[in-house]
């Protein structure tokens, strides 16, 4: 449990001068001082530890959520000597949250405050919450360590104390993620995404849960999977590895506490764990378009860009848009900065890569090492720079001498990802791996048909993007248009050209 017991992380250098819970918050701790007392000095003063990393706007924030949460029921409390301290029960905490959260989430945010011993000497466990409880939840997982962080996780992942197997830590997974999909939605934070745009979620957060447990390791450092994962029995120092090698671990807790319980999410500052996690959604505005992507392989592919590209995505080509045409691909993605391309073959398998510059349609090699080939189904997973080549972005066009398509890793004929000019095939030939992402084949065969494909361009709009999108050669160059009309001809591309972000798109 995470008790009050004497740490080196919370102990004081000068317990005398130690202030108490009523005089460091100016809240209703009356009756509760004596408690302290009795606590002894340095439990108390661990508290005030906990109670510190609040600012005072934050901590007059967490004890309105308590009064809320407690004040559902005034006839309950907890009686500690004469004082009647306010609590609150799993069924107050389930009136609070309503639909925000999956039922399951919430009973194991409750068991989490629950577990933490206030005397350090774990007594009977009580059914009732009470406000240190709560405050010093909201500090471990919110402001805490990876131990303080990982000691609450343990009591969520499993109510009883001891060990806990690699099926429940599974099952606790597959509710974190399912809860920040949906708190995400009901509080409509999706940033213009919606999930009647894109795809179940339901087999992302299985994917994304495989991909999250890949990086647990037991203490001999020895990674399971399958089987073998379920039935393991992983203590709290495997779980403090875990939390400390996937940060979406800590993120994810953070998102549901803030979003889902309401806590801390409406002060400034407080949206830095939503800033990054979901990229904001352009360019579909006023059109038909479903997505093959869910929201979990959203989250998941925008947290492995550079950071300054995690803000946006904006749709630039759609093959159920735009149409089946590798011109058409071409003139919509060339010079468009950084972008995410996402194929789905034939057989269902959905991957894709990250561009890290403009393309450039040459018979040369481009881009760098932030470029990476990723992988959505069947299974979730990112493949990044070798080092062994510079081969990381490919495209040409319209020429006899070099191969005509779309590459990237590997070599020509050979690539870890190719589109041929002659829309609709495409090759992933990586075996055993890919030479300059180390990527296995990400197809379902090695010569593929595309089913659908779609291309986000990241972050913002280059200048040069923003200007060519708004005028064609005809525009500016009146001789052109004249020479057109000359011949006979129309200017296909009027009414047809995407909008830019200055066009007021979403």
């Amino acid at each position: 449990m995470l008790g009050l017991s004497p740490s080196p992380t919370y102990a004081a250098s000068n317990k005398d001068t130690l202030k108490t819970p009523t005089e460091e918050t100016g809240s209703d701790f009356k009756g509760f001082h004596h408690f302290f007392e009795k606590m002894g000095n340095v439990e108390s003063s661990c508290y005030e530890n906990h109670l510190s990393r609040f600012l005072p706007e934050e901590k007059t924030d967490i004890d309105g959520v308590f009064d809320t949460l407690s004040g559902s029921d005034r006839s309950g409390g907890v009686k500690i000597g004469k004082a009647t301290r306010k609590a609150v029960t799993l069924a107050m905490l389930k009136a609070h949250v309503q639909e925000a959260l999956p039922e399951q989430m919430t009973s194991r945010l409750y068991n989490g405050m629950k577990s933490i011993d206030l005397t350090g000497k774990s007594p009977e466990s009580s059914e009732q919450i009470v406000k240190e409880q709560f405050i010093i939840f909201m500090s471990a997982l919110l402001k805490g360590n990876v131990e303080e962080k990982s000691s609450i996780i343990m009591r969520m992942i499993s109510s009883t104390e001891g060990p806990v197997k690699g099926k429940q830590i599974q099952e606790f997974t597959e509710d974190l993620i399912t809860s920040v999909v949906h708190v995400l939605s009901y509080r409509n934070l999706l940033k213009g995404w919606n999930l009647e745009e894109t795809q179940d979620p339901a087999s992302g957060v299985k994917a994304l849960v495989s991909q999250l447990l890949s990086e647990l390791k037991l203490e001999d450092g020895k990674k399971l999977v399958g089987p073998p994962l379920m039935d393991a029995m992983c203590d709290q120092s495997t779980i403090e590895n875990w939390v400390f090698q996937v940060p979406q671990i800590s993120t994810f807790l953070s998102v549901i506490v803030r979003q889902g319980l309401l806590v801390l999410h409406s002060l400034p500052d407080h949206a830095e764990d939503l800033v990054n996690l979901v990229p904001e959604c352009k360019g579909i505005k006023g059109r038909r378009f479903v997505s093959f992507l869910d929201i979990p392989s959203i989250i998941y592919i925008n947290s492995q860009l550079p950071s300054e590209l995690q803000l946006k995505w904006r749709l630039l080509f759609s093959s159920r848009v735009h149409g089946e045409s590798f011109s058409q691909l071409c003139g919509q993605i060339v010079n468009k900065g950084p972008c995410i391309l996402v194929l789905k073959d034939s057989d269902g398998y959905i991957f894709g890569g990250f561009a890290s510059q403009s393309w450039d349609a040459k018979p040369q090699f481009q881009g760098d090492n932030r470029c990476f080939l990723f992988s959505v189904s069947p299974s979730l997973a990112v493949y990044t720079d070798t080092g062994y080549n510079d081969h990381y972005m490919y495209l040409n066009h319209g020429q006899q001498t070099m191969p005509n398509g779309l590459g990237m890793g590997g070599q020509h004929d050979y690539f870890g990802l190719w589109i041929d000019s002659n829309y609709g095939n495409g090759h992933s030939r990586a075996k055993p791996s890919c030479t300059t992402y180390n990527s296995p084949q990400l197809s379902a065969n090695e010569n593929f048909t595309i089913d659908a494909m779609e291309v986000w361009a990241v972050g913002d709009l280059p200048k040069s993007a923003v200007i060519k999108g708004k005028k064609s050669i005809l525009d500016t160059d009146p001789e052109a248009h004249a020479l057109l009309e000359m011949s006979g001809k129309s200017r296909q591309s009027d009414g047809l050209r995407e909008q830019t972000e200055d066009d007021g798109d979403n």
